[in-house]
């Protein structure tokens, strides 16, 4: 079933043009003024693949940058399917992998134990938090390093599944998913 949705997502988005995407992505940026998550310092931002069509992270990279904030960019390890995760500096280099996902070379490590606010990719979610992605669990597993109190954040250019069905123990619910319409707050 979770595979039926990310085919179903990923087909939504190549009806998606690029003018859609930014409008969309703007949108989504100006909903997560509204969340009262302004207050921490480590924020964590994954970057758009472009190919995929998904949101534009970049409008969210400015808020921050503009809230001074500390931005933290995973690089994946295609081994173990974990992030580690570099804080963005100046001198920070972005290269693709081999999936296209943009991501630093290296840099200042920083441990997920810090990181108080995640923004998760994901290709559908539900009304109860719960989120499918590509379906290698890299997010289930960095979340799960987390602290206990980091807030998770889902981008979603759609609107709420009503239940995503076969949800395993290892799955990591959000606790708010944004989309250009709506903002969504999951009970913990």
């Amino acid at each position: 079933m979770k595979n039926k949705l990310r085919n179903k997502y990923q087909e939504l988005r190549t009806g998606i043009s690029s003018e859609e995407i930014e409008t969309k992505s703007i949108e989504i940026a100006n909903n997560l003024l509204k969340l009262p998550i302004w207050s921490y310092n480590f924020y964590h931002l994954f970057l758009t693949i472009s190919e995929k069509k998904e949101i534009d992270t970049q409008p969210i990279l400015h808020i921050l940058q503009g809230k001074d904030k500390n931005i933290v960019l995973s690089k994946a390890d295609l081994e173990t399917c974990e992030l580690n995760n570099y804080l963005l500096t100046d001198s920070t280099v972005i290269k693709k992998n081999k999936w296209n996902i943009p991501e630093p070379k290296d840099g200042i490590e920083i441990p997920a134990s810090s990181i108080e606010v995640v923004f998760v990719p994901l290709l559908a979610f539900d009304q109860l938090g719960h989120r499918v992605g590509y379906g290698k669990g890299f997010y289930d597993l960095f979340l799960a390093g987390c602290n206990q109190n980091v807030i998770k954040i889902g981008l979603s250019l759609f609107e709420a599944e009503e239940k995503i069905p076969e949800i395993l123990i290892s799955d990591v619910p959000l606790d708010y998913c944004v989309t250009p319409l709506k903002t969504y707050k999951f009970k913990k």
